[in-house]
């Protein structure tokens, strides 16, 4: 199974290139497609669909994580789904089943911080058809559809308390991966050391100064995040 081109290294991704610029214009296209057509059925096949969207991600990393496991690739410091992004699509059935504002308001901020920044720089070193390659885009561009999705079909907005409520969650996550990395030796959330590929840690200092700095821009990021919903709800009660 090795040998397949799913799962053989070809080590042909290019940052910029022909297929990470093909990928984001697919998912986008795809996020344009759905979110119209979800605007066009019953409020009960909306919810439905979000639920599928949801199952779909996570089950993807499910399946990921078996699918090193039986080809003898799993390697506990970097394979369990506690990256930040992996460990998203595990939540979001929560947010479909629930629909419980706070879920949402955490995740906003998260994937749109966390997930846009690895679009743009993917650490990933295989092109496609790799399966790596695929899991990756599959979850990264697939939150950001997602949460537009959620945003535009279950009509959920967020508050400028949303922006601290999900700034105190992702310290809670930054504590366990502590934990976690400590007991595994690992380095989920990058705390440890940068990812190998470029990326925006890059230009925030070496380590451990680059946490210091994210833990104080964060919250002007998600301000940042956060302006375009404030002046859409300033424009619409004019």
């Amino acid at each position: 199974m090795k040998e397949s081109f799913f799962f053989k290294d070809n080590h042909n991704f290019v940052l910029f290139g022909f297929e990470h610029i093909l990928a984001i214009l697919a998912f986008a296209l795809f996020g344009f497609i759905l979110i119209n057509w979800a605007k066009t059925v019953s409020k009960e096949n909306q919810f439905k669909i979000g639920n599928i969207f949801a199952y779909s991600m996570s089950i993807t990393i499910v399946v990921w994580t078996f699918l090193k496991i039986y080809n003898r690739g799993f390697d506990i410091k970097h394979d369990l789904p506690f990256h930040l992004c992996n460990f998203i699509a595990l939540l979001l059935p929560v947010l479909t089943i629930t629909r419980k504002k706070i879920y949402y308001e955490i995740l906003l901020f998260w994937i749109f911080a966390g997930t846009s920044q690895a679009i743009i720089t993917p650490d990933i070193k295989n092109g496609f058809p790799h399966f790596h390659f695929l899991k990756y885009w599959i979850i990264h561009a697939g939150l950001i559809v997602f949460i537009l999705y959620i945003t535009h079909i279950y009509n959920m907005r967020p508050t400028l308390k949303s922006v601290f409520k999900s700034f105190l969650a992702l310290q809670a996550y930054f504590i366990l991966m502590l934990i976690i990395n400590k007991i595994t030796g690992a380095n989920y959330f990058y705390i440890n050391r940068k990812p190998e590929g470029a990326s925006i840690l890059d230009y925030l200092g070496d380590w451990p100064y680059y946490i210091l700095v994210g833990e104080i821009i964060l919250i002007p990021y998600f301000l940042i995040i956060y302006l375009p919903f404030y002046l859409t709800r300033k424009r619409i009660k004019n």
